[in-house]
């Protein structure tokens, strides 16, 4: 037998697999983008603008969440959410007129006509839901941060389902708040938060609503 023909198997497998392999990177679906301006809220008690972009990249199963926010309180970790309603109405970031009681400050129950409610923390592990107990981004001296974290949409659905029966992540339904001001920050007995947690921690400082990008 020639050395060639000895050869043949082995150049028709290799072809295969290089076939294969090209087939996949093929089929790999193109990357769907949505994003969220983020808009500044109660800027007078931040004592900034708070300001930046949510972007959610989604390619088969994975789903890229990258927050980059800007002038916000500094050196305090800072709260962040998808917002959206239990019945799949959209959401969106509330306008002028929302402070129902008149205190000067837009507190997080007041955002709930137009919000709806707390869903998806992001945090180290935003598909575990723990709204209350996650780890959170600290802002920087100059009152930036960024956070990036990637995990799995079908984990994402199911745990959505599982919190609210019937929903999933439907980004296009969804806003997204950034909050928490110090501390120490003086509020009126009016501004209303979320159960035993301190309105200072909910307190919205910004808020964008989610639309698919553009190709």
């Amino acid at each position: 037998m020639k050395i060639q023909d000895a050869c043949m198997p082995a150049l028709i497998i290799g072809a295969l697999a290089l076939s294969a392999t090209a087939g996949h990177a093929h089929t790999m679906p193109a990357p769907v983008v949505y994003v969220a301006h983020l808009h500044p809220m109660n800027s007078k008690l931040a004592g900034s603008r708070t300001t930046g972009e949510a972007r959610f990249t989604i390619q088969g199963d994975r789903l890229t969440i990258a927050i980059t926010v800007h002038g916000t309180v500094p050196n305090i970790v800072h709260w962040q959410h998808i917002h959206g309603f239990k019945d799949g109405r959209a959401a969106t970031c509330p306008g002028a007129g929302v402070d129902a009681n008149h205190d000067g400050v837009v507190d997080l129950m007041e955002t709930s006509k137009a919000s709806g409610v707390t869903m998806v923390p992001f945090i180290t592990d935003p598909v575990s839901l723990d709204i209350a107990h996650g780890t959170y981004p600290k802002a920087d001296a100059e009152g930036n941060y960024t956070y990036q974290e990637t995990v799995s949409l079908a984990a994402m659905n199911a745990a959505m389902a599982k919190a609210y029966p019937g929903q999933k992540l439907d980004l296009a339904k969804r806003v997204v708040y950034v909050h928490t001001v110090p501390a120490d920050t003086h509020l009126a007995s009016t501004v209303a938060t979320l159960g035993p947690i301190p309105a200072q921690i909910t307190l919205p400082l910004a808020c964008g609503t989610i639309e698919r990008a553009t190709p």
